[in-house]
């Protein structure tokens, strides 16, 4: 049998569960950025978002970004543009969902922007409605049946 060379297995690769993500600043778009909703995910790394400025471009995750943050359809992310290709970005961060609605909220983000929250968002909109989703018959109407 050989000799086990590598440094670790599978959980190695896995690493530590950091969350440097709990409480870090806000970061604002500068120029040669944009920020972007992502429209759906078209798997090797990319994505395709539909950008603020209205344009639908096909973006690509970085390396650093690759498997370790989990871009979803519906996410807010910032995007660099590229010079030379007008059509093509590159996912530079992702915002969490308290981060995006404080975007929102400084007007970064247009107010038609339908942020994705998750589950609690989708209840919240069935309770706007009607949320009538059944057929009430009059004894008129059993009648005639």
């Amino acid at each position: 049998m050989p000799k086990n060379k590598g440094k670790g297995g599978k959980n190695r690769k896995r690493g530590k569960n950091e969350a440097d993500d709990e409480k870090r600043e806000l970061v604002f778009k500068e120029d040669g950025q944009e920020y972007a909703q992502v429209l759906r995910m078209l798997g090797n790394g990319r994505c395709e978002a539909m950008c603020i400025d209205g344009t639908k471009r096909l973006c690509h995750i970085r390396g650093k970004m690759h498997k370790k943050v989990w871009i979803a359809a519906g996410d807010i992310i910032l995007v660099g543009l590229r010079d030379y290709q007008d059509d093509k970005a590159d996912v530079i961060l992702k915002y969490m969902p308290d981060e995006a609605r404080l975007l929102k909220a400084y007007g970064e983000l247009p107010e038609n922007t339908r942020l994705n929250e998750g589950i609690a968002a989708g209840l919240d909109e069935e309770e706007d409605g009607a949320g009538d989703d059944y057929i009430e018959f009059e004894d008129e109407d059993i009648d005639k049946i």
